[in-house]
């Protein structure tokens, strides 16, 4: 593994936050199937002769781009070392552990995506610029990122739903390392352009995901803040406080499936020639 500097990120990502996503590797990119068809359909839009997927987690991204594409060489990046580890290499993709923000990339990439990966950088000026440098002159970047909180809510109900029932949950931060960390286009804008990219541009996305209904407890207990802490928990407790959250994504639930909409600012921007 290169050198990192995001150590609590690379703490969160190679304890029980990766090894959580590691595990649910295929629900995630059920759930998260109208993105990847989205980064899919973005690197189909031209030729291309090499693809970087920059926090690629166990790599579904990247692996659908290079079917996609057939010969074209096709990478993917995490720092997280549980979800690399459970990556499927094919015969034109491959996978590295690294910190994407400080590892020497050579300008081999005419295309680099992200699907939810570029918001956890301690520095995204540098994290952006430093990935600026894997680009070949012309190169594109299209990153998929969340909006706010507020345009996302299914995100947040489970934290809303434990409130008082775990209340050391993390506080949210919204100019530190996270989902929402680049909910702002004016910030996103002003990073990329400090970084070095041009041709900047951001456009809303809204998409719906889904999941079977049945899928939803394991969803809630293996991913994110609420998932760890319930984690932690003796038994009795946790299924007491699951009962409790499930009931809070009822909105959501209708003849067994979970739908619920999703906001999203897809990311373009061009390596300088």
């Amino acid at each position: 593994m290169t050198p990192e500097v995001n150590s609590e990120q690379a703490a969160l990502w190679n304890g029980p936050g990766g090894h959580g996503w590691a595990a649910a590797r295929d629900m995630v990119d059920v759930v998260l199937q109208p993105y990847e068809d989205l980064l899919v359909a973005a690197a189909k839009e031209r030729p291309r002769t090499g693809v970087l997927d920059v926090g690629c987690g166990t790599g579904g991204v990247i692996r659908a781009i290079a079917a996609a594409l057939g010969d074209v060489p096709c990478v993917g990046v995490d720092i997280s070392g549980p979800q690399i580890a459970v990556a499927q290499e094919t015969e034109n993709t491959r996978f590295f552990q690294a910190d994407a923000q400080v590892h020497a990339f050579e300008p081999e990439f005419d295309l680099i995506v992200s699907r939810f990966g570029v918001m956890f950088f301690d520095d995204p000026v540098a994290a952006f610029g430093n990935l600026r440098t894997a680009a070949k002159p012309g190169g594109e970047l299209r990153a998929v990122v969340w909006r706010s909180k507020d345009e996302n809510p299914f995100m947040t109900t489970a934290e809303r739903a434990v409130t008082t029932l775990i209340p050391d949950l993390p506080a949210f931060d919204p100019d530190g390392p996270g989902p929402h960390s680049l909910a702002d286009p004016d910030r996103v804008r002003q990073v990329l352009g400090d970084s070095g990219w041009t041709a900047i541009d951001l456009r809303e996305v809204e998409l719906d995901c889904t999941m079977p209904e049945d899928v939803l407890p394991t969803y809630l207990t293996m991913l994110g803040p609420v998932g760890r802490a319930l984690q932690t928990m003796a038994e009795q407790e946790r299924e007491e406080i699951l009962r409790t959250v499930l009931r809070e994504f009822d909105p959501f639930v209708r003849d067994g499936e979970v739908r619920f909409p999703t906001a999203s600012w897809e990311i373009r921007g061009s390596a300088p020639l």
